[in-house]
């Protein structure tokens, strides 16, 4: 596989304020651990350790109203993306984070001590691969030679290898630059790539803003799952087991909140990550806003073992290994298969 560092712009020619990753590519943070704290809820003698990421679970949970009267203290950390979060879960720092379907693959194969307990499933609209409006590109098999912006270990990353296998190509047939999207928006802007691989908000940024179209979306294509991953020793802890429960349950009843509600959520979203309303919007309808909680059961292991395995035969992750043997299915109660169709605003925008 070829892959050429580009160096970074000196300065963003679109005004991206934040590193959103959610689906999370590998990148660095402040403070020990990888995380910065940013604040504490609720009351009680338990405190659980949150990792998070800017506009993420904090953002959506007191939108919905569910951090009102927690029986149990949740003091937040904030994170740049999923692999950083989850370097903390390994630590013992973080009990508890949300990351997208490809940084567990790479935390496990690492032998990173991380426990998948909670899942949902989302339209994958925008996990896309993007090029310019004037590029002579139409399908995925003319990415041939071509070189594509992608942020190693997260969800796109995934997205573009099994795009490229289902076009006949692998990756020795591209050339991979690996840019947090920052830096891949500033190289895709200045045309230094030919395609960029991600994932909203910067999807429906850059279709907004930076004279993007949708070569190909990640629909029919990856799972559409992300995660809530906890430290196995917290999940040893009977009381803080019994409030990663209710913390989930939480979760749970705000993603439903923000279906009901996505301009609100919106411009929520977009106040907390400085994202324009337009793209915020944009972004709960083509992806966010369609989250469905759903059961860690064994199609959806099967289908991240299938990550796994594709990672593995391309020589991204050092081996293969179980992908079940880091799942905990005991908050699963009666939530729908992992299979349940995303919701659906209709059409995306």
């Amino acid at each position: 596989m070829r892959a050429r560092p580009i160096a970074p712009a000196a300065a963003l020619l679109l005004p991206l304020t934040l590193l959103l990753a959610a689906c999370g590519g590998a990148s660095g943070a402040e403070g020990a651990g990888g995380g910065t704290g940013s604040g504490t809820d609720g009351k009680g003698s338990l405190t659980l350790n949150v990792g998070d990421q800017k506009g993420g679970s904090e953002a959506l949970l007191r939108a919905a109203g569910e951090l009102d009267d927690l029986p149990y203290k949740i003091k937040w950390s904030t994170f740049t993306s999923g692999p950083p979060l989850l370097e903390a879960i390994n630590a013992g720092a973080v009990d508890v984070g949300a990351v997208g379907n490809t940084p567990p693959v790479f935390a496990a194969a690492a032998k990173s001590k991380i426990t998948v307990i909670a899942g949902t499933h989302s339209r994958s609209d925008g996990e896309a691969i993007l090029v310019k409006k004037g590029s002579p590109l139409k399908r995925p098999s003319q990415l041939k030679g071509k070189s594509i912006a992608v942020a190693q270990g997260s969800s796109a990353h995934y997205q573009l290898i099994a795009s490229l296998k289902k076009a006949g190509l692998t990756p020795k047939d591209v050339t991979l630059n690996y840019l947090q999207p920052a830096d891949a928006l500033a190289a895709f802007t200045r045309g230094k790539v030919d395609a960029w691989a991600v994932w909203d908000p910067y999807t429906s940024q850059a279709l907004d803003q930076a004279d993007a179209r949708v070569l190909t979306t990640g629909q029919g294509v990856v799972n559409g799952l992300s995660f809530q991953v906890a430290a196995p020793a917290a999940l040893d802890d009977k009381k803080k087991a019994a409030a990663l429960k209710d913390y989930t349950d939480r979760l749970r009843r705000a993603q439903n909140w923000v279906f009901k509600h996505p301009g609100v959520w919106a411009k929520a979203w977009a106040k907390e990550t400085g994202l324009p309303d337009k793209v915020a919007l944009d972004a709960v309808k083509r992806t966010r806003g369609t989250a469905v909680a759903v059961a860690v059961d064994k199609a959806a292991i099967a289908s991240e073992q299938q990550i796994v395995d594709s990672f593995a035969a391309v020589k991204l992750i050092p081996r293969s290994f179980r992908f079940g043997d880091f799942v905990d299915p005991r908050f699963n109660g009666d939530l729908p298969p992992s299979s349940t169709a995303p919701r659906t605003y209709g059409k995306a925008q």
